[in-house]
């Protein structure tokens, strides 16, 4: 078996990955509803997050809002992620889930990206 190495440096902003998702191309909108009844569907509530792409390696990226607690409508989130992406379109918008349980993120991926820098 051979490994692949994905040449992701710092020094070339175009070549940056944000998780295991970045290496795949961008998802269809069909299979980001699917990510968000996935996260509703196992009880984690669902948040939005964003950043400028020059900053997506740092650790704060701006909430959109509040997390949605408790929301379970796949409608509701799916027009959330597209009003975040529309208001912040030069930037990579990621959608998260929430495990209450674990107290933790269950789920964190990257679904629309910005321009690289």
């Amino acid at each position: 078996m051979t490994v692949q190495d994905y040449n992701s440096r710092l020094s070339d902003p175009a070549s940056r990955k944000m998780g295991t998702f970045s290496y795949l191309p961008e998802m269809t909108p069909d299979q980001i509803r699917k990510q968000v009844e996935w996260i509703v569907k196992h009880g984690w509530n669902p948040a939005i997050e964003h950043t400028e792409p020059a900053y997506a390696t740092s650790n704060y990226w701006y909430m959109w809002q509040l997390p949605m607690f408790g929301e379970t409508d796949v409608e509701a989130i799916m027009a959330e992620l597209a009003a975040c992406h529309a208001a912040n379109p030069g930037n990579h918008v990621r959608l998260l889930g929430y495990n209450n349980f674990t107290q933790s993120q269950g789920a964190n991926m990257v679904v629309y990206r910005g321009a690289p820098v």
